[in-house]
């Protein structure tokens, strides 16, 4: 099973959107691998004009 475009190796912030949660099946057994992008982590590469 593949997620294709939607993995995070394919993801981008295109349009402001962070990066989603990633989600490891097992089974019946679902494990968090990555938490959601926060708007905090979104931004923290831009700066401000003077």
């Amino acid at each position: 099973m593949s997620a294709g475009a939607y993995g995070m190796s394919m993801a981008s912030n295109y349009n402001s959107r962070g990066r989603a949660a990633e989600v490891l099946v097992d089974g019946d057994t679902a494990y968090g691998v990555r938490e959601r992008e926060s708007p905090a982590q979104l931004f923290a590469g831009e700066s401000r004009l003077p």
